[in-house]
């Protein structure tokens, strides 16, 4: 959005033409989303307490786990906010990788709190079922799949590259569909899995996330790209300010997620 309204006027203010870079765009949402959630966590985690919205724990599992039942839970709910605003806010919205990104993390991340929501007021651990998770999951996955794939520009965009090894590329053709199915369901059911202590989804979330930053920025430029022996897609280059969004979003949370 500041984007669209700097060229409106860059005539006038010649300094706002540094909205237009890349790096000072990533670092300002990656700080915008940090403030939101330091700022509005206290408030939210208050009201999850007087909601009775707090964490239901297995007593099947670890004993050191069952002081944490009553724990406000569904704090994700307040990453995605922070990390709307910030998209919003300092991405281009004129850029398709952007809406499918935010598409994605939204719709996985509404399944995540009608599955928290369902454990609070049912007070037990199950939730929605596997079946019926994995089912809306899939639906998500297969809308952005089928975006990525028929708006493609070109074969780079649905190959599949091994990083740094020059001219390793496989085309991947329909194959595109399964394997970045896998990517992405099993990416989004990994963190879940890892989850279960304090700060152990969200610290090694924040490093990929940077990680996929990193590759997202290097790919967008064409030097960088022509070195690495990556392919060049210019259009990935907004995908850095989503990704230090949902990162500097993480790091907030962190902050409040640690032990104990």
């Amino acid at each position: 959005m500041l984007i669209w309204l700097s060229h409106y006027f860059m005539s006038n203010f010649h300094f706002l033409r540094v909205v237009q870079y890349i790096t000072f765009r990533a670092i300002f949402s990656a700080l915008t989303a940090l403030s939101i959630v330091l700022l509005l966590c206290p408030a939210f985690i208050r009201r999850l307490q007087k909601l009775q919205y707090g964490q239901v724990v297995r007593t099947d599992g670890p004993q050191a786990h069952l002081k944490k039942t009553g724990t406000p839970t569904m704090g994700g709910s307040l990453i995605l906010i922070a990390l709307g605003v910030s998209v919003l806010l300092w991405g281009n919205l004129n850029n398709a990788y952007i809406w499918i990104a935010l598409f994605v993390t939204m719709g996985f991340g509404v399944v995540g709190c009608v599955d928290d929501y369902r454990k609070i007021t049912k007070k037990n651990t199950k939730g929605l079922s596997a079946r019926k998770k994995l089912l809306f999951q899939s639906l998500i996955a297969f809308v952005a799949i089928g975006i990525l794939y028929f708006t493609a520009k070109g074969s780079n965009e649905t190959q599949l590259v091994i990083p740094f090894c020059k001219d390793m590329v496989i085309h991947l053709g329909l194959f595109y569909f399964i394997f970045s199915y896998l990517v992405i369901v099993g990416t989004s059911n990994a963190v879940n899995l890892t989850d279960g202590l304090d700060g152990l989804a969200i610290m090694p979330s924040i490093l990929v996330i940077l990680g996929l930053g990193v590759f997202a920025y290097v790919t967008s430029n064409i030097n960088f790209a022509h070195y690495l022996a990556l392919p060049y897609l210019p259009n990935a280059a907004e995908l850095v300010v989503f990704c230090c969004a949902l990162a500097g979003a993480g790091l907030g949370f962190l902050w409040y997620n640690t032990y104990p």
